[in-house]
């Protein structure tokens, strides 16, 4: 209870500053307590939608800021999730308008705020080429980490040995993500195939530069250690998890508007679960839980295989979030109670990260 406390306040304190200001615009937009009352529902659905999409989210970070030093660690946790809360929570949903409407950000906003069924329509309009970018870019990030020849442990073993060995192919990951880009353009309308294309190309590109700039940080900072300098950086890791978090919150804005086109409503929701994600990161890291349970990583990465899928099949059908965040539930849930009945089975195995070993 203590380490829930200490890893969960703020959040449980940014929640009730976000519900009270979500009551006090309720009751001004409605001027009903039966309004407020639902406005407030609304935006608690919200925040637990976000936080069941982005538990395989949290694991992930956790897995990246392990391997950074405790300054970029606190970097990523206070600029990070201003871009995570600010960035793409309200600033995102308004570029896109802004962009396909060919409007201003001011009018942009005026028009979140006064005529929220058409800023819904022009936002959810921009769906094909959101999937095709954050679905190409989370299925990268899933499939790095199983097309990995150093990779020795694993969870489903029939399926994780058989990837490892295909590593052995250069850009074998690749070639399947361009492969599944063309299938499901295939099935799309020309103008929106094209779009779609483009976006996971474009994805797929993003993946490619962060991860190469990852690799020269890294190659330099050995060089100056070799030269008998002490470098700590994690630029590279700082740049990866934003723009992770930014394709994992494409498809809780997206979906989002399912429930409701209030542009404030929508903020407060997803900024509540945001927070809370940051805080499940944190307790992961400092509580060590990534070493304890053995494939609980595993799970998640499978999890955002499942959700990078979802989104590219998305530009052609619509499936519902609760499938979406059952599915991560699932595999997270299966993956840790796997890991509890290895420890059980071997107590005398010492503890692992699986992301090393």
């Amino acid at each position: 209870m203590q380490s829930i406390l200490r890893h969960y306040t703020f959040s449980f304190v940014f929640m009730a500053v976000c519900l009270a200001l979500a009551a006090w615009y309720g009751l001004e937009s409605t001027g009903t307590l039966g309004g407020m009352a639902q406005l407030l529902w609304i935006v608690f659905v919200l925040s637990i939608l976000e936080i069941s999409l982005s538990f395989d989210n949290a694991v992930v970070n956790a897995s990246v800021l392990k391997q950074m030093d405790e300054v970029w660690q606190r970097r990523f946790l206070t600029w990070g999730i201003a871009f995570a809360v600010f960035g793409m929570r309200i600033v995102f949903p308004l570029a896109i308008v802004a962009i396909a409407a060919d409007v201003g950000p001011v009018q942009a906003v005026d028009l979140s705020l006064n005529n929220p069924a058409e800023y819904e329509r022009i936002v959810s309009s921009a769906h094909v080429g959101i999937a095709g970018f954050g679905g190409a870019f989370l299925a990268m990030v899933g499939l790095k980490f199983f097309f990995d020849r150093d990779k020795d442990v694993h969870w489903i073993a029939a399926i994780e040995a058989q990837l490892s060995k295909f590593a052995a192919l250069p850009a074998a990951e690749i070639a399947l993500l361009l492969l599944a880009l063309w299938g499901i353009s295939s099935l799309l309308p020309a103008a929106d195939a094209l779009t779609f294309l483009v976006a996971g190309i474009l994805g797929l590109v993003t993946f490619i530069a962060v991860e190469g700039l990852n690799t020269i940080l890294e190659i330099s900072e050995e060089k100056k250690r070799l030269a008998g300098a002490a470098v700590r950086s994690g630029l590279g890791g700082f740049l990866y998890l934003n723009v992770l978090d930014a394709s994992f919150s494409f498809d809780g804005v997206i979906g989002a508007f399912a429930l409701s086109n209030n542009m404030v409503v929508i903020a407060l929701g997803l900024s509540i679960g945001a927070m809370f994600v940051r805080s499940m990161t944190i307790h992961l890291v400092r509580q060590g839980t990534l070493a304890q349970y053995r494939y609980l990583e595993h799970g998640a990465f499978w999890a955002i295989i499942a959700l990078g899928a979802i989104m590219l099949l998305s530009a052609r059908w619509h499936i519902p979030e609760t499938i979406t965040g059952v599915i991560g539930a699932v595999m997270i849930g299966l993956s840790l109670w796997w890991s509890v009945r290895f420890n059980k089975r071997n107590p005398d195995v010492s503890e692992t990260s699986p992301a090393t070993h």
